[in-house]
């Protein structure tokens, strides 16, 4: 499976708030096979967590093997079952939650997209196209006007899940914002708007 798959994007940040710690350096993914192999008696290398967070270049798809053990870690059967529990939760946040918000491929380059969640964050962002975005304007979060990210949707309501950000030279990380009261409002700015 594609590494930048959505439901990858998610499993990466369920197994980051597991352990309670973001893979940002080399260091975080030693601890991190560590802690699966002490809560499994399963190996899993280094280095293909780091392929599997794009924090080192490599394939661009996932084993299953592997899909399987980071499911198995944060609870699931394996990654079939984790599929079918995210695909539940998806269905039923879609139906209370449709229709406000916006999928990256509904934009085009150029929109700007104006985000805010709780208690008083706020950040529009450029699309590049497809579902690359830069940071333009932010106010009070911890993203840095220039960030660049992967997005697939903002939806009111539920957290804001960037891959792949990246600032200045640092190592392509995962972020997500409003993890607990999800975003609060989404709309793209008119093109003659200086917010």
């Amino acid at each position: 499976m594609d590494k930048n798959a959505p439901q990858i994007m998610i499993l990466r940040n369920a197994v980051e708030q597991n352990v309670k710690r973001k893979m940002k350096t080399p260091s975080d993914f030693l601890f991190l096979s560590g802690v699966i192999w002490e809560r499994t008696h399963e190996t899993i290398s280094p280095t293909t967590l780091k392929r599997l967070w794009g924090y080192i270049d490599g394939a661009d798809s996932t084993r299953r093997s592997t899909l399987n053990l980071l499911s198995r870690f944060i609870g699931y059967e394996d990654w079939d079952a984790y599929l079918a529990a995210i695909d539940e939760q998806a269905t039923s946040e879609s139906d209370i939650f449709q229709g406000d918000g916006l999928r990256a491929e509904d934009l085009k380059p150029g929109d700007r997209v104006e985000v805010t969640w709780m208690p008083n964050r706020r950040c529009v962002f450029l699309c590049l196209g497809g579902q690359r975005f830069a940071v333009v304007e932010n106010e009070n979060s911890k993203l840095s006007v220039g960030d660049t990210f992967e997005a697939a949707f903002f939806i009111i309501g539920q957290p804001m899940y960037l891959d792949n950000l990246v600032r200045g030279d640092q190592p392509p990380t995962s972020y997500v914002a409003g993890s607990k009261s999800g975003l609060v409002s989404v709309k793209v700015l008119s093109n003659n708007s200086n917010n």
